[in-house]
């Protein structure tokens, strides 16, 4: 028996001096931020959390979500964490669908008042859960009355605690998928799915105890942050710079002030590094610290990859994985780089591509065909909160079935090759919107590109291109749809094309397609 919390314990005690969190001027040693989980733990107490209650948490990157996390974790409950995006009606459904008994809210700020939202989300939520508010200044009063702030609620609470010993297999997190597909799911992650996928990635980083500095861009709310930055990270006492809203030339200047040495980022966010790194003075010493550059969460264009490796000196370890594989299932090895690869299973895991339209799951076995990846192993989550149907769709003989699209090659490196929902098929052709965006991009002139289908009477679909043109650029649209008709084949290329000045994106940095239309 264990709990999750023993990454950030074990620092504690070994390093309990060593500086865990840093925002701005304030900085958080592993002791302080464990006594402060105590302190929310003793407090779930006395609300009468038990262990196996689900309590919400909606926080960005600041110090109060990782000490909430593990606080929660300790008191034996389970991790609700929201995407501080949610409006009213959205914390409403999750709130219900999860039967939260307490819900962490962050206040927000004017632009996004994630309170605000949050109170009203909770005030009409079947059964109101018991709200606290966390405010940016922890002496600040709450806005709504009978609404309790943190940090009067954990004053007099104690900063020791006897940590809940839960067993491996039991609930840790309820992560919420995004729903493309329907209504919200709650994805069920154990312990031990946690535990095994943190330590798992450490194994792939070369991590060492107490060594790396992780800049902190990706939302901890989402199981990417969480696992590679959040879980990884206190496993091996590593100093976690937070950062509550991406922007490239302040991640850039953190990253040279602190001498940051890992950057996880979705591919958006390695875009829009390349693109600050001229106009930050003294940005290229990144260079003489930056050890380690990971991607997951989108497939990363190759030509993303080749220019960090150009003008970074580091190859991208490219992830794979799902807020159902905890995520991590497959990676990219920075000693065998495959440009365009998400790369083999990792430690524990098993990956194979099955027939999707088979309904006793066929194996694909020629190399370079197409088939549906699935996944077994030990990231894999229990099921889906309160859904035993959908699960059974999903799962067979510990098999996970993904959704997306990918092949082989022959050393048994994988490839994504699109979401089987985002496939479109145009006059009986099926194209994958990646491979167009990746012959997109690499025209000179286009810094970034998305393509979807839309409905086409003669065709049934055709195919959209949404471009983001480089600073400078003078290409028109119909010079890039005559280039593009060069490039690919007839059925492929795009007979739509638009040149946007930015693309509709998630908290997460992931491209909205279902917003271009």
């Amino acid at each position: 028996m264990y709990n999750l919390s023993i990454v950030l314990e074990d620092s504690a005690h070994t390093r309990p001096d060593h500086t865990a969190l840093v925002l701005g001027p304030l900085s958080l040693t592993y002791a302080q931020v464990d006594a402060a989980a105590n302190q929310v733990a003793n407090l779930l107490v006395s609300l009468g959390v038990e262990p196996g209650d689900r309590v919400a948490l909606s926080c960005p990157n600041l110090p109060q979500f990782p000490i909430v996390y593990f606080g929660i974790l300790k008191a034996g409950a389970v991790v609700v964490p929201l995407n501080v995006l949610n409006k009213a009606r959205e914390v409403t459904y999750f709130l219900d669908d999860a039967a939260a008994k307490v819900f962490f809210c962050f206040e927000g700020t004017e632009e996004l008042p994630i309170g605000t939202y949050g109170h009203d989300g909770a005030q009409a939520a079947a059964s109101q859960p018991h709200l606290v508010l966390m405010t940016a200044d922890p002496s600040a009063p709450s806005p709504f009355d009978g609404v309790p702030t943190l940090a009067e609620s954990v004053a007099q609470q104690p900063t020791t605690f006897s940590t809940v010993q839960a067993r491996e297999t039991d609930t840790a997190v309820v992560l919420y998928t995004s729903g493309t597909t329907g209504r919200p799911k709650g994805a069920e992650l154990s312990h031990s799915n946690q535990l095994m996928n943190a330590l798992t990635c450490n194994r792939l980083f070369g991590s060492q105890p107490g060594e790396d500095t992780h800049l902190v861009t990706l939302p901890l709310f989402h199981t990417f942050g969480a696992t590679v930055n959040l879980n990884a990270g206190f496993s091996m006492g590593a100093t976690l710079v937070l950062m509550p809203r991406f922007d490239a030339r302040q991640a850039l200047e953190l990253m040279t002030a602190h001498q940051v040495t890992v950057f996880a980022g979705v591919p958006t966010m390695w875009w829009g590094l390349l693109h600050a790194l001229d106009e930050v003075p003294g940005a290229t010493a990144i260079t003489k610290t930056l050890r380690l550059g990971i991607s997951e969460g989108a497939p990363l264009p190759v030509e993303i990859l080749t220019e960090v490796r150009e003008r970074l000196g580091i190859s991208i370890m490219e992830g794979y994985g799902l807020s159902e594989t905890s995520p991590v299932a497959c990676f990219s090895l920075a000693e065998r780089p495959r440009p365009g690869s998400i790369g083999l299973p990792v430690w524990g895991v098993e990956v194979m591509l099955i027939d999707p339209a088979d309904p006793d799951w066929a194996e694909v076995t020629e190399v370079g065909a197409v088939g549906e990846l699935v996944v077994r192993g030990h990231n894999i989550m229990t099921g889906y909160l309160g859904r035993p149907e959908e699960t059974a769709m999903v799962m067979r003989d510990g098999w996970f079935r993904t959704g997306d699209l990918a092949k082989r090659d022959e050393e048994g490196f994988y490839f994504i090759v699109d979401r089987s929902k985002d496939m479109i098929v145009r006059g009986g052709y099926n194209v994958y919107p990646r491979e167009i965006e990746e012959v997109l991009i690499s025209h000179p002139e286009v810094s970034l590109a998305a393509v979807v289908g839309v409905p086409s009477e003669e065709h049934g679909e055709d195919i959209k291109a949404f471009v983001i043109l480089e600073q400078g650029a003078s290409v028109t649209v119909e010079e890039l749809r005559a280039w593009g008709k060069e490039q690919m084949a007839s059925y492929k290329y795009p007979r739509e094309l638009v040149i946007l000045e930015e693309l509709p994106m998630t908290a997460t940095g992931k491209i909205l397609k279902r917003e271009l239309t």
